[in-house]
């Protein structure tokens, strides 16, 4: 489904930090890698951690989120978002999607309590969610906005604390690890303090507070620091891959494709006869991933009316194909023909 591309500066900046003895989360590349993530996305301050589920838990406890608090969170999302929610004692109040996939902005108003403290749009798959509605709803009921942007690297976030994974298959990597990124200076500081124990000043060993070990190590750091130098360049190798295979699946009988990505993560589409073109795709070598599935449906947050979700419907049909800055036009020519080739059978 998903290689890395690490043809950058990541050996060498891994190789200074063992060479230099700086292999904990106290050394120099965490906070370069900080700077420079804090920088492309135009905001003042990053906050490096240790995944992307964590770097939501870091979020929502920096702002105040806790028992008998609800957080808004999309049906149709990794399990993490939610996942994020409960680890603070909150409760994740769901919304289902739109045909675009992402939480429709329409159905959240009538999800908002007086216990709501926080709305969490997922850019699903690359794709921006509408956040000028989403930023109105924030100020008309004074909440806070915490984007999930796990997959969507190169999406500008808006909202108070945007959320990134750099785990092995996403648009950047440090191999596992996340980061927060904010304008706001005490939301900063608050996650850098719960990711790191809550320690005081002097390191007295005297926690005031139910904090985390949630650090970044350095040579986690020195790797997503070259990517992101790179991301750029990614970013269009990705655009690429995504018109290739739009190219490659016009037209074809019981492939439906799905709305343009603003990023591209992994390249989604629907099929008919979808885990039958799945067994002839594997049976080529070819990986595929299937769709998430509705929180409603999870055992954790089970809701008997999951199947008449908008959300349950795009499971049950929508898979995504191999996607990775090393696939090559012809290894997209292959993939693309095998499915013109289940089709036409």
């Amino acid at each position: 489904m998903s290689r890395p591309s690490l043809t950058g500066r990541e050996l060498e900046y891994v190789t200074e930090g063992i060479s230099d003895g700086w292999i904990s989360s106290q050394g120099p590349h965490v906070r370069r890698f900080e700077r420079a993530f804090a920088d492309y996305n135009g905001v003042a301050h990053g906050v490096a951690c240790s995944s992307g589920t964590t770097a939501l838990t870091l979020a929502l406890r920096a702002l105040g989120v806790g028992p008998g608090d609800e957080v808004i969170v999309p049906e149709f999302t990794m399990i993490a978002s939610a996942w994020a929610v409960t680890y603070t004692g909150a409760t994740p109040v769901f919304v289902d999607c739109g045909d675009d996939l992402n939480l429709d902005v329409a159905r959240i108003e009538e999800k908002i309590t007086p216990r709501t403290k926080v709305l969490m749009p997922v850019h699903i798959y690359g794709r921006r969610c509408d956040m000028d509605p989403i930023m109105r709803l924030a100020h008309e009921y004074n909440l806070f906005v915490v984007e999930d942007s796990a997959e969507a690297h190169g999406v500008r976030p808006v909202g108070d604390i945007a959320c990134f994974s750099l785990y092995a298959n996403k648009i950047i990597t440090a191999g596992e690890g996340g980061i927060c990124v904010t304008d706001d200076a005490r939301l900063a500081g608050q996650m850098a303090h719960l990711r790191g124990m809550a320690f005081s000043d002097d390191h007295s060993f005297l926690h005031k507070k139910l904090a985390y070990n949630f650090r970044m190590t350095d040579m986690q750091a020195a790797v997503a620091l070259a990517q992101t130098e790179r991301l750029d360049d990614l970013l269009a190798a990705r655009k690429e891959i995504e018109r290739r295979y739009d190219e490659g699946l016009a037209g074809i009988d019981g492939i439906t494709l799905m709305p343009p990505r603003d990023v591209l993560w992994m390249y989604d589409v629907r099929a008919e006869r979808r885990d039958e073109l799945r067994d002839h795709l594997a049976a080529e070598g070819i990986e595929t991933r299937l769709f998430f599935k509705p929180m409603s449906r999870q055992p954790g947050y089970l809701d008997p009316s999951w199947p008449a979700l908008n959300a349950s419907r795009f499971a049950a049909d929508g898979f995504y194909l191999p996607t990775y800055v090393g696939l090559s036009a012809s290894d997209q020519e292959f993939i693309t023909g095998k499915v013109r080739e289940f089709y036409t059978a």
